[in-house]
């Protein structure tokens, strides 16, 4: 007993020096053999149990291999663990002496904490959970088993594992007690097609020996950077080149640099670009001065100086704003103004085309803003409310705008510059169920029709 004690320290002390990982999704396949420690131990308080338990003089030993496991790793830190125990009963805490032999079969869910805690490399502690079918001094019962244990590695496949916890019974037929095992371990079942050390479920080219830091694949010029990611697995490069060479160091890999001695931009492919315009120095008719690339690389044109480019310009040779295509707008902003505010003034005399008393200062100041504006070209229009029917009041509204254009005309506007049409009730701009909406809708409006 003294012995297994020694063992159970040096099995400490070695997980703190050992520095060998095996990983369970690499050889997901383990037996394990060793002893095993059963304690029948007296007491119902679970402290009391583990004091008990800490102690040898209750131990059960059998001196040879008395426990065999098999274990397949599952997924994401489970794995299934078979196990089959024989010892040798000689002591049980309350019954005194004893001798008879103890068996026992089962399987053990258990989860790797390295899962939650990080992992260490070369220690593997688990916690465990399953059931046990017990026979002991001609009783049986399927039991409860729980604890904890940790595996710590040689080298990827042979370690020595510990684990301790309790067997619980139902139906008192087998006293619930600890057992404890320390034992070997040897895993198998990873695949190295290539024999470099990185198994193939982690070889990203497991067909071609390759480097570690690769995870598996070749590096063949030694470039640091591996063939798969090397845009020139065959010469040594930088890595800011994708592993390709960069002779005059202006950030373009000599393979991609259309100027490969001279230092120039990436947006142009390695080539100088003096003035900045996004057209190389070999291909800029004006490389000292910056132009857009439709035009060479030289500065577009402005005629008149408007600020409009010629090539935009629809009168290079007048002055005109831009939200007029470079040319002179037909009508001021302050005549359009005044054309959508003086036609709300020409009142007709009810059901005829005839003016009000007044109405011609406003035809008058109307046709100021005509005779100012000699390029524009207009459109009087006439609109009714729903009062009456729809050809009444499509030859009233009709009527009307003649009856502006006419008296526009005869004051001197160019008849060819001015155009009359009545749309009678069709177009309402305000409800016809209410006398100030039929108000709104009786009404004459002055468009500019060139404008655009």
């Amino acid at each position: 007993m003294k012995q297994l004690k020694l063992a159970v320290i040096a099995l400490f002390t070695l997980v703190t020096v050992s520095n060998v990982s095996a990983q369970d999704e690499n050889n997901p396949w383990a037996v394990g053999f060793g002893v095993n420690i059963v304690d029948f131990y007296g007491g119902n308080k679970f402290m009391d149990q583990i004091k008990d338990h800490l102690g040898n003089s209750d131990w059960n030993f059998l001196p040879s291999i008395s426990r065999i496991t098999a274990e397949k790793y599952l997924d994401k830190g489970f794995s299934l663990q078979f196990a089959g125990s024989l010892n040798k009963i000689t002591h049980i805490v309350d019954k005194g002496d004893a001798d008879a032999l103890y068996y026992s079969l089962g399987f053990n869910v258990k989860y790797d904490l390295n899962k939650l805690f990080g992992e260490t490399a070369w220690f593997d502690p688990f916690v465990y959970l399953g059931g046990n079918y017990v026979s002991f001094d001609s009783n049986s019962e399927g039991m409860l088993n729980y604890g904890i244990g940790f595996n710590t590695w040689f080298n990827d496949s042979f370690g020595l594992s510990f684990q301790t916890g309790s067997i619980k019974g139902f139906a008192d037929e087998v006293q619930t007690h600890f057992q404890s095992s320390l034992g070997v371990v040897i895993k198998f079942g990873g695949k190295d097609t290539d024999g470099d050390g990185i198994y193939d479920k982690y070889d990203q080219c497991p067909e071609v020996a390759g480097l570690k830091e690769f995870n598996g694949c070749p590096d063949s010029d030694g470039d640091g950077i591996k063939d798969s990611d090397d845009a020139c697995p065959n010469v040594a490069g930088l890595a800011s080149m994708n592993g390709c060479p960069d002779t005059d160091g202006d950030g373009v890999a000599d393979k991609d640099d259309m100027c490969p001695n001279e230092k120039g931009t990436k947006a142009n492919k390695g080539c100088p670009d003096t003035d900045g315009d996004g057209v190389v120095d070999k291909d800029d008719k004006c490389p000292k001065v910056a132009g857009p690339v439709a035009n060479a690389g030289c500065p577009w044109p402005d005629t008149d100086g408007d600020g409009v480019l010629d090539k935009d310009d629809k009168c290079p040779k007048e002055v005109g704003p831009a939200s007029n295509g470079g040319c002179p707008d037909v009508i001021s902003k302050e005549s359009e103004e005044a054309l959508s505010m003086l036609p709300k003034f020409i009142l007709f005399n009810t059901g005829k085309s005839t003016f009000k008393s007044g109405v011609t200062d406003n035809l008058d100041m109307i046709f100021d803003v005509m005779d100012k504006n000699q390029k524009a070209n207009f459109l009087i229009e006439g609109h009714t409310d729903s009062t009456g029917s729809d050809a009444l009041n499509e030859k009233l509204s009709n009527s009307r705008a003649m009856a502006v254009m006419n008296y526009l005309v005869k004051k001197g506007v160019d008849k060819a510059r001015i155009e009359a049409k009545g749309f009678g009730e069709s177009q309402p701009i305000a409800p016809n169920n209410t006398a100030e909406g039929r108000s709104q809708n009786r009404r004459v409006v002055v468009k500019v029709t060139n404008k655009d």
